[in-house]
């Protein structure tokens, strides 16, 4: 118990430090990977009229959505 303990302490520091550094970026200057341009084109080629500033589940699982 205290091995998972001290584990589960050290991942949650770990995650609390990632959260702040992507939280101190603007997310236009924001690159995850070196393929984040492409992903985002193939993303917006398939889902052209999503509105992703804020998503709303009922529209998502709307019909014309499906």
């Amino acid at each position: 118990p205290r091995v998972e303990l001290a584990w589960a302490m050290k991942a949650h520091q770990h995650a609390q430090v990632y959260f702040n550094l992507i939280s101190s970026v603007d997310p236009k200057f924001l690159n995850l990977t070196k393929v984040d341009d492409q992903i985002y084109s193939e993303f917006r080629k398939t889902f052209r009229d999503l509105k992703i500033d804020v998503l709303d589940p009922e529209e998502l699982k709307s019909e014309p959505a499906k």
